[in-house]
């Protein structure tokens, strides 16, 4: 290396360390479409942006993982327990109202 400067002496040793994943880029020449990766990273963003609230890093961790990994939700997650009845419902002309009444 014939540069005295150290950043530029780091930025070669780098560029040597990943020489061939560097080359495979241009090697491909448009074979493979970014559109996968570009499709986790808007999920990850979207899913960072609703985890906006929690308390937690660890909370958003698992959101990310859920969504992610495709985890499936549990099966009483957004279910009313199939033994006892829905306690809202809708009348005919739109509004919520309490059911058994």
């Amino acid at each position: 290396m014939r540069s005295r400067i150290e950043p530029m002496k780091k930025f070669a040793r780098t560029m040597r360390g990943h020489r061939e994943l560097l080359l495979n880029y241009f090697r491909a020449r448009k074979q493979f479409s970014s559109g996968v990766i570009e499709g986790l990273n808007n999920k990850a963003k979207v899913t960072m942006r609703k985890a906006y609230g929690f308390r937690t890093f660890r909370a958003t961790e698992v959101a990310l993982y859920h969504v992610l990994g495709r985890l499936p939700e549990p099966p009483l997650t957004h279910k009313w327990r199939g033994d006892a009845p829905n306690p809202v419902t809708r009348s005919m002309d739109g509004n919520l109202r309490a059911s058994g009444r």
